[in-house]
């Protein structure tokens, strides 16, 4: 009987997961440094231009000047990955915390026993959040060549962009741990 009482190892790795992906998607959707453009002609050697989602940053490394802010002279933020970007990732953090709070109501916490139809649904919509912010970083990072710059400067996938690819691997992995839930539905 006492093994009843304890929350499955699942629900609690979907539980830990989940919040970690939450935080690193909303790092990487907030910080402007999906990719990063250095040895631009006719700038200085240690300039380096951030290039995020929503802003562009401009930081000159030897003395530390940062401006954000910068002019999109090029089309930068026209071009379809970036704009699929700023509207799938809000999207998914508003999805993740919706997954997390159906998430809470289904494992059991001050109850006797977790509701592993609850669970397993918030499992998907977590899994979905994860994809939803899976497909942006990935198409971004197909492109991230071709998407406009500086003709003769270096390009740099930015940590903004790992950490997103890292949130969505979490939140996935924390939905299919939740997911897992349903396993004692169809037993029951």
């Amino acid at each position: 009987h006492l093994s009843s009482m304890r929350t499955p190892t699942a629900m609690i790795v979907g539980l830990v997961l989940c919040p970690c992906g939450l935080l690193l998607t909303l790092t990487g959707t907030l910080a402007p440094n999906w990719r990063q453009v250095s040895y631009i002609p006719n700038q200085p050697v240690d300039v380096v231009l951030e290039q995020g989602i929503w802003d562009m940053c401009r930081e000159q490394q030897s003395s530390r000047d940062r401006r954000c802010g910068q002019a999109d002279e090029l089309g930068y933020f026209e071009q379809m990955p970036v704009q699929a970007a700023q509207g799938l990732m809000p999207t998914s953090l508003v999805l993740t915390l919706l997954g997390l709070v159906v998430a809470a109501l289904g494992v059991r916490c001050w109850q006797k026993e977790p509701r592993h139809l609850l669970a397993g649904v918030a499992g998907l919509v977590l899994l979905l959040s994860g994809l939803m912010s899976l497909v942006p970083a990935s198409w971004y990072t197909h492109e991230l060549w071709a998407l406009p710059a500086p003709a003769g400067s270096t390009l740099v996938v930015g940590y903004s962009l790992v950490l997103s690819y890292l949130g969505s691997c979490l939140e996935i992995l924390g939905g299919l741990a939740l997911a897992l839930s349903f396993h004692h539905c169809c037993k029951e």
